[in-house]
């Protein structure tokens, strides 16, 4: 089974993969560069070895790189420009470093959706894709908190108006939980799952982020938790986990961590205390 976590590029890619590794995780989620304002991906050729060999000897696969959180594709100026800019880097960089592509919050309309903004965000992800390599993947993962992609419909409709085969969707356990969606049980999981079939969105599902959540059913915030200190009930990650239909995704987790110091072995271990041998 695929479990891993995001982690932190400091001192370089290479060093996430030791992070990742030490705490027990086979797959890895990370920055491309420093989340704090408008950085971008820089690959020396020293770093790129390092991290592709590191990769190899330590199995850890898939990666995938997170886009900043400043990415609004909506937007109709500067911001939208800059968002082009640094995913068009960051999926460049994710092909050269054997990354899968880049998960994505698609941003926000800021107030009321329009005609205008909709076909804005589609042509600025149309661009980005003409400007990417082909073997890297855009992930649009569900949101939470009013922006863009809080529903599965919402996600479905931008995929068939791009209309490309890299288009690929991220699920969010705590952003799920947030906007209505439940399963706790196999019943309620297979009613997703025919639900994502059809929409077609089954096949695009690329991997999920396994989070609990601070805040309540439908609430529409979302705000991570540890696994099972939040809101969702523990038989959701053990049916999501256990599955014959979703067991195979990699799962990744954002947590806080039980020290506060990010995603952590203490997570995961009882993430992986839920899985069926």
């Amino acid at each position: 089974m695929k479990l891993g976590a995001h982690q932190s590029i400091a001192g370089g890619y290479s060093e996430a993969l030791k992070r990742v590794y030490k705490i027990g995780g086979n797959c890895l989620q990370i920055f491309s560069s420093s989340p704090r304002g408008w950085n971008f991906p820089k690959v020396d050729k020293k770093e790129l070895k390092n991290f592709l060999d590191l990769k190899f000897k330590l199995s850890i696969e898939p990666v995938y790189f997170h886009a900043s959180y400043l990415i609004n594709l909506a937007d109709e100026g500067k911001i939208s420009q800059m968002s082009i800019k640094s995913l068009v880097l960051e999926m460049n960089a994710a092909s050269l470093l054997n990354i899968k592509g880049s998960i994505i919050h698609l941003g926000s309309y800021k107030g009321q959706k329009s005609k205008t903004k909709y076909q804005n965000l589609i042509a600025n992800i149309r661009e980005i894709l003409k400007k990417t390599s082909k073997d890297s993947l855009f992930i649009i993962e569900n949101a939470g908190n009013r922006k863009i992609g809080q529903t599965l419909e919402e996600i479905s409709q931008i995929i068939k108006d791009v209309n490309d085969e890299r288009l690929r969707l991220c699920l969010d356990t705590c952003h799920l939980f947030s906007n209505g969606y439940q399963f706790d049980n196999n019943k309620d999981l297979d009613e997703f799952i025919n639900k994502l079939d059809k929409l077609n969105l089954l096949d695009r599902l690329e991997v999920w982020h396994i989070n609990d959540s601070r805040d309540e059913f439908n609430s529409g915030h979302d705000r991570h938790a540890n696994i099972g200190e939040g809101k969702i009930d523990i038989n959701e990650f053990k049916t999501l986990l256990n599955h014959p239909k979703t067991k195979n995704y990699p799962f990744i987790i954002e947590t806080p961590g039980f020290d506060n110091k990010g995603p952590d072995k203490k997570n995961l271990e009882i993430l992986k205390s839920l899985i069926d041998i």
